[in-house]
């Protein structure tokens, strides 16, 4: 199975430059527990932004969120990986990178994203559909 056939090609990113509560603001409307962070130019990195992230720098440095920008604490570079890469091996950069989620590009722009819950989803729908029952009429 290929990344391009689990990918969550509705990607939700924001600005570099945008503050913390922009971040926090768009997160909650779109429904989502992460951003991509644009690049600043074209030889510029994406970066990941999570809640978890927001909150540790909330808490941790008692951060004001008008003040901080997404920049200053996004996670960057994000893990990358191309659309046509095994998932195994996604999987198994995933878990040594501690990373949960990865971006997906195609000749250098953004078309997807691959969470480590796409990844369990897919595997867990794949041993159900191997594990049905046989249904006999009787």
């Amino acid at each position: 199975m290929l990344v391009k056939d689990i990918m969550q090609t509705e990607v939700i990113s924001i600005s570099p430059l945008a503050t913390l509560r922009e971040a926090m603001a768009k997160m909650r409307l779109h429904k989502v527990k992460s951003l991509v962070v644009d690049r600043r130019d074209n030889h510029d990195a994406y970066g990941i932004l999570t809640y978890t992230t927001i909150l540790r720098t909330i808490v941790s440095e008692e951060g004001d969120i008008d003040l901080l920008n997404v920049y200053d604490v996004c996670t960057k570079p994000a893990l990358i990986v191309p659309q046509m890469m095994d998932v195994k091996y996604v999987a198994a950069m995933m878990i040594a990178q501690s990373a949960h989620r990865v971006v997906v590009l195609e000749g250098g722009n953004l078309v997807g994203l691959v969470t480590m819950n796409d990844i369990v989803g897919e595997v867990l729908a794949m041993t159900e559909d191997t594990h049905l029952p046989d249904t006999k009429d009787g």
